[in-house]
């Protein structure tokens, strides 16, 4: 069977399950192969009930002495039973699951696992999965995959499809060349994928994982190696001037620029003058002041006779970048325009009306500006005189969506903003067709956050202190993870969190939720409200990331920290401190291990991205590969650049070492590695020409 072909043809998977694959991006088998596992789970031996941490997945093995009983309270049906032994005893319950009253009979030996949670200071088991002896024998000490889900589409159904799909797809041919595979002890491709989905220990996890990080960063390097060689040959057919316009406005900002912006602002403007394409990275942490470079960067080419577009990853990021722009022009008598363009405006009439103007007004050049998301690289935009091009957020948008907006115009200057502390031999890598500028000040007047870690016995004083924030007219993020491997989708978490914290509030403090499931429509609506001060508390996944501004909210409060890279809390974090007020970030250690103090100590001791980029990159080894990765780093799906440092560095030296030797790849031993690169460089077109 072809790797080509779609889900739909793999035994068992009609057209509703297919839609439900189309979701999580799985079109064909191969998508399937490639989706990998987000965390594994470990069937460990059951222990003695006296044994049960709170708050774990464990097992127990237990005779029932009575048949369970089935209860009900309001909607609520739910089936519970007692078991015991000599070291305590456990109450097992399943909620809204009448069937397991029939399913577990009493005299029965049975291993139950299920995580373990304190109710009214007894130990109880909630929704535990219920194994025969036999059946759990087979399974203890083996690793389950757990793969990323959404409503309908079940664990075990993603399981079953993968080992078919494993099963009937034709083996790949090695297209690795043998003396890599020996030098780098690389696993055989067909191997490192079967067993990244079925690992019989971490050991084989790892040596399979370790070939497919390899693959992934040697395909991106290619990618980044090409278009530099691309680009440095480029000449500017922009010259942009210094304006006086500009340097007026620069003159009566209501603050200074620091050292550091500064120094990065004359390198843009000196590019833009230059003959060749600029192609900068400004690397900055959160709120050092990269927009205000990115206005006068635009302005610039709006004063040069030419249009500048800034892409960024949400509308209401998009929203927020237009207002603020359109306010700083009025009050300064700037006449340029600038116009939104995003792919979701409100009602579809009004959308299509406001879009065929917005078209309009780029395309005859009315429109100086253009700010939006991804929308800005469809077909239908079409510009006049682009000559300038600016990302922010960069690691949301891949190189090939950089490349997709740089070809609306004649090769334009571009500028690509990124709020990720990389430490600068990773970004010098990773960025290898950019030139770097870092601003590493802020601004003055900034007040520095205040941290603390704390464990789960604090919650009630840190929802005190939210209370007490929110009543002084401020407001407040809650993030939580996605809870344990074995349990449902990430969203539930989130919905049950709001309902405790719901209840822990009085009535007049509003609490909402967000989460990665939600429609986009959706998630825009609740943002936008949350901007606007009609929400005094979200509750949110990481969704929450690169999404919006709101400089009124002056607490995060992280739950589960320890499953969070530092380089993500870090960005979490500065979801806050925005405004003028003194902001706060809690961090709640879930597993109160030492190890994990140690790590989030650091986010308590700084408040400076690079340096806990850094210290992240000492700390993390190749045991963190489960729960600390980064979310959606550059295109990687399994790579991540802190855990996997040192291979990054290798096999950038190995990519530069061969290609310097021979850049076409004409050689034998390149014949199939070749075929695979210009198929992989092929599809991120594809797939991003959206």
């Amino acid at each position: 069977m072809s790797g080509h072909q779609p889900v739909s043809a793999l035994k068992g998977i009609g057209e509703k399950t297919g839609k439900l694959f189309e979701k999580l991006g799985v079109i064909t088998i191969d998508d399937l192969i490639s989706y990998y596992p987000r965390a594994y789970d470990t069937y460990e031996e059951p222990v003695p009930i006296g044994q049960l941490k709170e708050q774990t997945v464990m097992s127990v093995a237990s005779v029932l002495s009575k048949p369970p009983d089935l209860l009900r309270t309001g909607k609520v049906q739910m089936v519970s039973a007692m078991i015991r032994d000599l070291t305590g005893t456990l109450q097992l319950a399943w909620f809204n699951m009448p069937y397991m009253r029939a399913n577990v009979k009493s005299g029965q030996m049975y291993v139950f696992r299920g995580r373990v949670v304190k109710k009214r200071g007894r130990l109880m088991m909630e929704q535990p999965e219920v194994f025969t002896r036999e059946a759990y024998d087979a399974l203890e000490h083996s690793m389950q995959p757990v793969y990323g889900q959404t409503r309908g589409l079940s664990n075990k159904t993603i399981v079953k499809a993968q080992k078919q799909a494993l099963e009937m797809r034709r083996l790949e041919r090695e297209y690795m060349p043998a003396v890599l595979r020996r030098k780098y002890e690389l696993a055989e491709i067909n191997y490192a994928l079967e067993h990244i989905h079925f690992p019989s220990d971490e050991k084989e996890l790892l040596f399979a994982r370790r070939r497919l990080v390899f693959d992934e960063f040697f395909m991106f390097l290619v990618g980044v190696r090409r278009l530099k060689e691309h680009r440095e040959k480029e000449m500017s057919s922009w010259g942009l001037k210094e304006c006086p316009e500009v340097l007026k406005l620069r003159e009566r900002l209501p603050y200074a620029l620091t050292g550091a912006q500064e120094r990065t602002l004359k390198e843009v403007f000196s590019d833009m003058a230059g003959g060749r394409v600029m192609n900068r990275l400004i690397q900055g942490d959160v709120g050092s002041g990269k927009t205000i470079i990115a206005i006068l960067a635009l302005l610039q080419a709006a004063y040069n006779g030419c249009q500048g577009a800034l892409m960024v990853p949400t509308e209401v990021l998009a929203r927020q970048h237009f207002e603020s722009m359109q306010k700083l022009f009025t009050e300064n008598g700037i006449d340029k325009v600038p116009v939104l363009v995003t792919g979701s405006m409100t009602a579809k009439e009004k959308r299509l009306a406001y879009e065929r103007l917005a078209y309009e007004k780029i395309a005859s050049h009315e429109a100086d500006i253009i700010v939006g998301t991804h929308a800005l690289i469809q077909e239908k935009v079409v510009y006049d005189r682009l000559a300038l091009v600016i990302t922010d957020e960069q690691h949301r948008f891949g190189v090939g969506q950089r490349e997709l907006l740089s070809n609306k115009g004649n090769t334009p200057h571009v500028l690509v903003m990124s709020a990720t502390p990389i430490p600068r031999t990773l970004a010098i890598i990773l960025y290898g067709d950019l030139d770097i500028s870092v601003i590493d000040e802020l601004p003055a007047g900034r007040q520095e956050i205040k941290n603390c870690v704390v464990d789960i016995s604090y919650r009630p004083k840190a929802y005190a202190f939210i209370q007490k924030q929110v009543e002084m007219g401020h407001q407040a993020y809650v993030i939580c993870p996605m809870v344990e491997p074995s349990e449902m989708i990430e969203a539930e978490n989130v919905v049950d969190y709001t309902k405790t914290l719901k209840k822990a509030f009085p009535e007049s403090i509003s609490v909402e939720y967000l989460h990665g499931k939600m429609k986009a429509k959706e998630k825009n609506k609740i943002m936008e409200r949350f901007a606007a001060g009609e929400i005094d508390v979200l509750v949110s996944t990481t969704v929450i990331e690169v999404g919006v501004n709101v400089p009124n909210a002056t607490v995060m409060m992280i739950e589960n920290a320890e499953r969070f890279g530092l380089a993500q809390l870090h960005q979490l974090r500065g979801r806050v401190g925005r405004g003028k007020a003194q902001s706060y970030c809690i961090m709640v250690n879930g597993n109160g291990g030492k190890d994990t103090m140690e790590r989030l100590d650091i986010m308590n001791r700084s408040n400076d991205g690079f340096y806990i980029a850094s210290e992240d990159l000492k700390l993390r080894g190749p045991g963190d590969i489960f729960g600390v990765r980064q979310s959606g780093e550059l295109e990687f799906k399994l790579a991540d650049i802190f855990t996997d440092a040192n291979l990054l560095k290798q096999v950038s030296e190995e990519v530069n070492a061969i290609l310097d030797q021979d850049p076409g790849l004409e050689g034998e031993e390149y014949r199939e590695l070749k075929q695979k690169i210009e198929q992989y460089l092929g599809d991120r077109e594809e797939h991003l020409n959206l």
